[in-house]
């Protein structure tokens, strides 16, 4: 018998990977955003454009079917730009998409249900200091309220889970890069923003950076996040858990890798602007005790993203012109 998956949120960047995923792995997928996807053309089986915000449209995205599972990835983000200018509409927006959509999944038992959480839960770290594992998201202090919303979120699904049929399955996405996702425009990541500034500027030139480059990220590839989702969904863990890379860099080791996929000269200038945390280091154990590794370190993710991103900004060059 054909599994049935909805995914919420499918015409952003992870969604779109993800129900490729899922269509490559035989499931029926209906996917759901509110508009359709931008970079290129969905692989699910059926795609409705709802604003999740309004509950009955979480019912509509529903109808019809009975669906074995639910992802639901959908909100209103983007990278450190955005996080930091539109507290209010992060706040307000997303926790209206959970709470509508996790209550609308479990009136029609869904049988397992998955919410896309943040790495944001947690705390500002020093560089040096131990892992975070997933208990340590509290006593809470987010860095932001991204982090505050969607530590509140969690505790939405797993309301729902304890006082209903479903099973929730909770995530904690690190930093996400590759391609089809937003380079442009101030809702982009950093290795998007990165490569857009790598690609836009003229060899022997410079690109700006925010911040003094010393802050510590890992960075997830996208096909690891997605199989890491499938992995998380498939096992019987109901406790949040982190997925992503252990990889550590600085940011100016990310400028730096970025340039060199590009095979440009260019400078770097530091400049005033949003940042975020100094330094994040959380466990990875939990999602690797159920079988699940990332395979993709950031030189080879970048390598794969940076001719994609530098392929729109030349179209767009070329479409201005």
């Amino acid at each position: 018998m054909v599994e049935r998956a909805l995914v919420a949120g499918a015409g952003g960047f992870i969604g779109g990977h993800l129900v490729e995923l899922l269509a490559g792995e035989g499931f029926w997928v209906r996917g759901v955003d509110v508009q359709q996807p931008q970079f290129r053309a969905t692989a699910a089986d059926e795609f409705v454009v709802a604003d999740l915000r309004d509950p009955a449209e979480c019912e509509r995205s529903l109808d019809g079917v009975e669906f074995d599972h639910v992802y639901q990835l959908g909100a209103d983000m983007g990278g450190m730009e955005f996080i930091h200018s539109s507290e209010t509409e992060v706040l307000h927006n997303n926790v209206l998409i959970n709470v509508n959509m996790v209550h609308a999944a479990a009136a029609r038992k869904v049988a397992r249900y998955f919410y896309s959480s943040s790495v944001c839960v947690y705390r500002d770290m020093v560089p040096g200091e131990p892992e975070l594992t997933e208990e340590d998201a509290y006593p809470a202090q987010p860095d932001n309220e991204y982090g505050w919303e969607k530590l509140y979120s969690e505790r939405v699904v797993s309301a729902y889970a304890k006082h209903s049929a479903m099973e929730g399955r909770i995530a904690r996405f690190q930093n996400c890069y590759g391609p089809f996702g937003t380079w442009s425009g101030g809702r982009e990541k950093a290795p998007a923003a990165i490569s857009r500034k790598v690609a836009e500027a003229e060899d022997g030139g410079a690109i700006e950076v925010f911040g003094d480059g010393s802050a510590i990220r890992q960075f997830v590839y996208v096909s690891d996040l997605v199989r890491g989702i499938r992995t998380l969904m498939d096992s019987d863990c109901h406790e949040p858990t982190n997925i992503g890379n252990n990889e550590y860099i600085t940011v100016n080791d990310l400028v730096a890798t970025v340039i060199a996929a590009s095979g440009k000269n260019l400078g770097v200038r530091h400049v005033d602007g949003p940042v975020g945390v100094q330094s994040r280091n959380f466990s990875n154990a939990r999602i690797e005790s159920l079988g699940y590794a990332a395979e993709v370190g950031i030189a080879e993710g970048i390598a794969k993203t940076y001719p994609w991103v530098e392929e729109q900004v030349h179209a767009r060059s070329t479409r201005a012109q």
